[in-house]
């Protein structure tokens, strides 16, 4: 499923306008972006939380080369899935 297959269910889920599916399914997503953006966490109850973990700065090896390459410290999002979520894809 795509973005766009997404914004097409939810329209015929929630019976809503193509238009209308697009902006809560957009809204939606900046809303966790800006979430994580800002150090916080987004925990949705039955479907899982949005998280974002730190990565220290480590030396790396060019495959080619063998040369040794700085990888610079960065934050990673990570998403754990709830019980609810886990239990659906496992029936």
């Amino acid at each position: 499923m795509n973005k766009q297959d997404l914004i097409n269910e939810v329209a015929k889920v929630a019976d809503l306008p193509k238009n209308k599916a697009q902006e809560a399914v957009e809204a939606i997503f900046e809303s966790i972006k800006l979430t994580l953006k800002s150090g916080g966490e987004v925990r949705l109850v039955g479907f899982g939380t949005f998280t974002v973990s730190a990565r220290a700065a480590t030396t790396g090896r060019n495959p080619r080369t063998g040369e040794a390459i700085k990888i610079p410290a960065s934050k990673q999002p990570k998403f754990k899935a709830g019980k609810e979520l886990k239990d659906a894809v496992n029936d």
